[in-house]
């Protein structure tokens, strides 16, 4: 047996590196390495209670060490988790996560730390700090409240358990949504059960039949094996004939987690409840306070801008459905005037494959992932001045599919890598796409000494995998998810900020943090941008003028109701946060079911669970403020009318503008708060306008 420290030492999350070791961590390193962390972390912090003193360097710089080191090993093994899970890895994540937890308590709770964040606060050098220092003192005093810094003895005890056990039921929730969407498998070996499936949606079918054991199973003879994994789901949804087989799709995917042992609804009760308890002790009247006293809104403004959007979009949803009646009848539909939830998005496609002449999967070809990629480094060049070369095999990676990026400014220096993992694995990873940092900019955390720690960021989408020799072949939507998610990269990777606590994303009040993200998402529908991107992927080809232009008109196509969907989330989210009282008359599902019927033109199954799957709110940073993404959306909208107004035809234009969004909201990180950024952009206050107006809804007014 190796001595225990020889096992430490040979541990790689405890190494020292550049890059994080993810070819090599496993279930096994997690609870020796973890631990040995947070004793070195524990050490750590007694010596700054010791030390501390109201100045940087003897209280921001080691205070900063002590959270970089925490946030980056667990982020490490949190995010294998997020993409190659198993059962060990779990369990040895839920074994040491109660430890972690305290740690963070206990760190967040310091009173030497607080009150020497007051003293500097109060001292005569604060005029003499940067915008970014005072941001930095101010948010950490503010966070040290909401963390329970002012809670004495039974209070902090009581305080501290629900924070355990908040923790705990939020990885549950995430982990029971996982394990609900892998258990649905639908075999299906008559063609005739599934006719109107594209080839991309029978390919990927008949690859997930043979890794479950069909060996003989191809795309054209079966078997094929349906999911409720986003590329599945979503092609049943929009192209199966097979009405029934719909229908029990959608109920599976409306119900996943709501039964049996993965079920959630008696987790996300004890979640509100814990939070409501949460507020109370904090002196807030609900949740949702404490969750915007670190935003941009206040619930007041929040509800304000969802009921403005709400109105804007009511006529227009409502349309939106008669339009599907009407066009359903016209096509002999039987079920044309009882249109069902599994009816929509497939009568949707089919309106409109004849109104706009477009067909997603007649798309696909256009838009291969190699093409994508390309297009979408050739534009951060010209908005950003940036170079993105591959840099695959300088770090190492959890899987063979991801690739890995440096990038370069316009001098040649490096100034910051990414990760990429593009492709949907049911079976170890979960739903969506997301960003997250890996490593940020920091001057403290030089490796050098001299010129800042560079960031680090994954992307992580779940397309299309390529099947046979074809590459990945991407619909519209997958295409807008990897310009959304490059959006939240680039702020990380292109801060200028040098203090790490608000380099990059970190600091940015999280309402405003959807900007970059949906800001980039417009330039999908940018002439150039498009036709860069838009090549067959075997003729090369470039896409017709005339699809260009279909697609580009097709954009506002059911905007009120797609508008009303994220109302919908975000309504029951400030609702369920504000109002709602745990254990009370309503249950959690009436309250989604009451929301819904001022947000959605037909209402919900009765037995729709999707609260159960609501990961954002429950398993996810959005709790009372899933409603940012429309707060977000209306900056992100007014930042790109700042490029219609220069002119998107006049390239010297486009780049002066790009120039500027990227030295304001790319640069200044949390450094400074976001609406001045905003406006030290735009040169004046966000305005709803540009919002409405690129989503077709600027001329309605309502009558709901």
């Amino acid at each position: 047996m190796a001595a225990p420290d020889e096992t430490l030492r040979s541990n790689p999350l405890t190494q020292d590196y550049e890059f994080p070791p993810f070819d090599v961590v496993e279930a096994e390193h997690v609870r020796p390495g973890i631990r040995a962390l947070l004793k070195k972390l524990e050490s750590d912090l007694e010596e700054l209670e010791r030390t501390v003193e109201p100045s940087w360097p003897k209280l921001v710089e080691p205070l900063e060490k002590i959270v970089d080191q925490l946030n980056i090993v667990w982020g490490v093994i949190n995010h294998l988790k997020s993409v190659k899970d198993t059962p060990d890895l779990r369990d040895a994540i839920e074994e040491v996560q109660p430890e972690k937890v305290k740690f963070q308590l206990k760190l967040g709770q310091s009173k030497p730390i607080y009150n020497a964040f007051k003293a500097i606060q109060e001292s005569s050098q604060w005029q003499s700090l940067s915008n970014a220092q005072k941001r930095i003192v101010e948010s950490q005093i503010k966070e040290a409240v909401l963390n329970g810094v002012a809670l004495e003895d039974d209070k902090r005890v009581e305080f501290n358990k629900i924070e355990q056990e908040l923790e705990r039921l939020s990885q549950k929730f995430g982990e029971n949504v996982l394990d609900a969407t892998k258990k649905f498998e639908k075999l299906i070996t008559d063609k005739k059960e599934i006719e109107g499936l594209p080839a991309t949606a029978l390919s990927l079918a008949a690859q997930t039949a043979i890794s479950k054991g069909h060996k003989e199973a191809t795309a054209e003879n079966g078997p094929w094996i349906i999911t409720l994994d986003a590329p599945s789901f979503m092609s049943v949804m929009q192209h199966a004939h097979n009405r029934a087989l719909r229908e029990e799709v959608y109920r599976a995917y409306v119900t996943r987690a709501s039964s049996g042992d993965l079920d959630n609804t008696p987790i996300i009760d004890q979640i509100l409840k814990l939070r409501q308890e949460k507020a109370k002790l904090l002196n807030y009247s609900n949740y949702a306070e404490v969750s915007m006293a670190t935003k941009m809104a206040t619930v007041q403004k929040a509800e304000e801008l969802l009921e403005k959007l709400r109105t804007a979009s009511w006529d227009a949803a409502v349309q939106d459905m008669e339009d599907l009646k009407i066009f359903a009848k016209n096509q002999d539909a039987i079920e044309a005037n009882d249109l069902s939830h599994w009816d929509i998005n497939f009568w949707a496609e089919r309106l409109r494959e004849s109104r706009y002449e477009i067909n997603e999967e007649e798309l696909r070809p256009y838009f291969s992932l190699p093409k994508v990629m390309d297009g979408l480094f050739n534009l951060a060049k010209i908005l950003f001045g940036i170079h993105i070369e591959p840099a695959d095999g300088l770090a190492p990676v959890w899987n063979n599919d991801v690739r890995f990026y440096g990038v370069k400014d316009s001098s040649g220096s490096p100034i910051a890598y990414f990760y990429f993992d593009p492709y949907s694995r049911p079976s170890e990873k979960k739903g969506g796409a997301w960003m997250d940092e890996v490593v940020g900019r920091s001057r403290v955390l030089s490796r050098n000494g001299t010129t800042p720690r560079l960031p680090i960021a994954h992307m992580v989408c779940n397309q299309t995998p390529p099947v046979g020799d074809k590459p990945s072949l991407m619909t519209f939507r997958e295409v807008e998810t990897v310009f959304h998610e490059f959006g939240h990269a680039l702020q990380h990777m292109l801060t200028k900020q040098d203090e790490g606590l608000v380099a990059g994303i970190r600091g940015i009040e999280w309402d405003a943090v959807e900007l970059p993200s949906q800001f980039m998402e417009n330039w999908c529908y940018h002439r150039e941008t498009l036709m860069g991107i838009a090549k067959h992927y075997v003729t090369g080809e470039t896409l017709p003028e005339d699809v260009y232009l279909k697609l580009l008109a097709a954009r506002t196509f059911r905007a009120g109701s797609l508008s009303l969907r994220q109302l919908r989330f975000a309504c029951v989210d400030l609702e369920l946060h504000t109002r709602y009282i745990p254990g009370g008359l309503e249950t959690i599902y009436d309250v989604d079911q009451r929301v819904s019927k001022r947000t959605q033109v037909i209402p919900p199954l009765p037995e729709d669970r999707f609260l159960c799957s609501f990961s954002h709110i429950f398993a996810g940073g959005y709790a009372a403020g899933y409603y940012s993404y429309k707060w977000a959306e209306v900056l992100s909208a007014d930042a790109f009318s700042a490029f219609e107004d220069a002119g998107l035809d006049d390239s010297k234009a486009v780049k002066e503008t790009g120039h500027k969004f990227r030295e304001t909201i790319l640069a200044l990180g949390g450094g400074k708060a976001p609406l001045e950024v905003f406006v030290e952009f735009r040169g004046r206050e966000p305005s709803p306008e540009a919002l409405l107006r690129h989503n077709g809804l600027s001329s309605v007014t309502a009558s709901a």
